[in-house]
C-alpha cells in the first residue's frame, strides 16, 4: 500500500539554507521510490482556515517512507529546513483502490 510523507509548512525563511534543502531533496528520495505529488501550491481554501505550504511526497510503502526519512542522504540536509521553517511533518499509509469512506466505521482489531 502506497504511504506518503505530509509536511504543512506554517513559515518557511526562504534564503541559501532552504535553496540548499531544495536542490538535494530530489536525489534522496530517487533510492526509496520517492515522488512530490503536491508542492507548495497555494490552495483554494473552500472551508475553514488554513495556513501553510502543503507538501506530499508519495513512497511505495510505509518501509520504504520511513527509510527514506531516516536516510544519511536526507539527515545529511533536513537541518536546512528544519532551522529555517516551522510546520509539521507526518508519515501516513494510503488506502486500497476499494477503499470506501464507511470502511472506517469497521470495529478496530483488538490490541
Amino acid at each position: 500500500m502506497k504511504a506518503y510523507g505530509v509536511a504543512i509548512l506554517k513559515s518557511v525563511n526562504l534564503g541559501p539554507d532552504i535553496v540548499a534543502y531544495l536542490e538535494g531533496i530530489d536525489a534522496t528520495l530517487a533510492p526509496f521510490g520517492g515522488r512530490f505529488l503536491i508542492h507548495g501550491d497555494k490552495p483554494k481554501r473552500l472551508e475553514g482556515d488554513w495556513a501553510g505550504d502543503l507538501i506530499v511526497i508519495e513512497f511505495p510503502d510505509r518501509a520504504s517512507a520511513g527509510a527514506w526519512y531516516a536516510s544519511p542522504a536526507y539527515r545529511a540536509i533536513l537541518p536546512l529546513r528544519t532551522g529555517n521553517s516551522i510546520g509539521d511533518v507526518i508519515l501516513i499509509d494510503g488506502v486500497p483502490v476499494e477503499h470506501r469512506a464507511t470502511d472506517v466505521l469497521a470495529p478496530l482489531p483488538s490490541a
